[in-house]
């Protein structure tokens, strides 16, 4: 008989916790930027208004991608156990069953929407909704086994997490059913550019970031049938769609000053801030137009400016949170944002040149 401890460390493992935590990271994040940004900054923050969101916030989007994750690993139970890195997931392992972990995951994300729905507002479990059943519908039922593009759109349901954050911190939000237009105006108008900048950001990064490891990591997915980009159309046509994202992604970064509410051109903190979202993106993107396809693989089969490139895709989009947060606080927060950048930045850089791949153990 299955012992409590074990049940609960299998049903953890189900919602994928670590991929859910850091998909919070950045919701809670853009609580932070709204919060920050309507107080005027450290000084006059309500911490403890604040402090509550961020908990309600978690919870619900810890259960609502859970939930999600869960369905996922319940639908992918045939192909799991082919794969190196999934055949210990709960299902194929024998863990718990497939149908107990669907009803685990359907539960746990009626749960998380109607926690949003009561604790915040019906646009947040609208948008937190959305995610899952975009997740578990467009992505993992429908294009992840049959488009090489299914990492691209499904990539919009991990973009989500800004927006349910965004509009759970507004507040006083309420979904409008009197037409089509006001539907959509009440799901889309948050009072803010902000949080829709911010999942562009994650959408378009979600593909050169992924792609990176797939380049190298392809030949898993090949077995069971499931398109990844480098396996069906190869290495140079991946790295040709990688560095049109990483264009766009760049671009995108001179309207971010644009989206900060209450600071324009004039103001000094419009400049910091910009540029030094710029400055992360160009960063993050020489990496991937310095990725060699040809390159020599490391012993673990790695090929190291593709590893190098997937490693500072994840420092750029924490970074790239941190400076929109600390930019939120004001000018002093905006610098020492910058700061921040080039410190990080730096010491990245003198590391790559004594090895190019940081995932290297020999």
């Amino acid at each position: 008989m299955t012992s409590a401890p074990s049940l609960l460390r299998t049903l953890l493992a189900l919602t994928k916790p670590t991929v859910v935590v850091l998909l919070q990271v950045t919701a809670l994040c853009a609580v932070l930027s709204h919060d920050l940004l309507e107080a005027g900054g450290f000084s006059k923050l309500d911490y403890a208004a604040s402090f509550e969101t961020i908990i309600i916030v978690f919870i619900g989007g810890y259960l609502t991608a859970g939930g999600a994750n869960s369905i996922n690993m319940w639908y992918d139970r045939d192909i799991d156990p082919i794969m190196e890195r999934t055949a210990n997931r709960p299902i194929p392992s024998g863990a718990i069953s497939a149908n107990a972990a669907l009803i685990f995951g359907i539960s746990i994300s009626i749960i998380g929407v109607i926690w949003f729905n009561i604790m915040t507002n019906s646009v947040a479990a609208f948008w937190a909704a959305f995610s899952i059943l975009f997740y578990v519908f467009i992505y993992t039922i429908w294009l992840k086994r049959t488009s090489t593009q299914n990492i691209v759109i499904g990539g919009l349901a991990g973009a989500t997490p800004p927006v349910i954050g965004w509009a759970a911190a507004v507040g006083d939000l309420s979904l409008s059913t009197d037409s089509v237009n006001s539907f959509i105006n009440s799901i889309f108008d948050l009072g803010s550019i902000m949080p829709w900048f911010l999942l562009l950001v994650i959408f378009l990064w979600t593909p050169p970031h992924f792609w990176a490891l797939a380049l190298y990591r392809s030949e898993e997915y090949e077995k069971v049938n499931v398109p990844m980009l480098p396996g069906v159309k190869g290495a140079k046509r991946t790295l040709v769609e990688m560095k049109i994202y990483i264009i766009l992604l760049i671009l995108l970064s001179f309207l971010a000053p644009a989206t900060m509410d209450g600071i324009n051109s004039t103001d000094s903190i419009y400049h910091i801030y910009g540029w030094t979202i710029i400055a992360i993106s160009i960063w993050y993107g020489s990496t991937v137009f310095k990725i060699l396809p040809d390159e020599e693989k490391d012993s673990n089969g790695r090929i190291p400016s593709a590893a190098r490139s997937f490693w500072v895709s994840m420092i750029y989009l924490a970074l790239i949170f941190v400076v929109v947060v600390s930019a939120s606080a004001g000018q002093f927060g905006a610098v020492l944002g910058a700061i921040l950048t080039v410190v990080i930045i730096g010491r990245n850089e003198l590391k790559a040149r004594k090895q190019i791949n940081p995932f290297q153990t020999d």
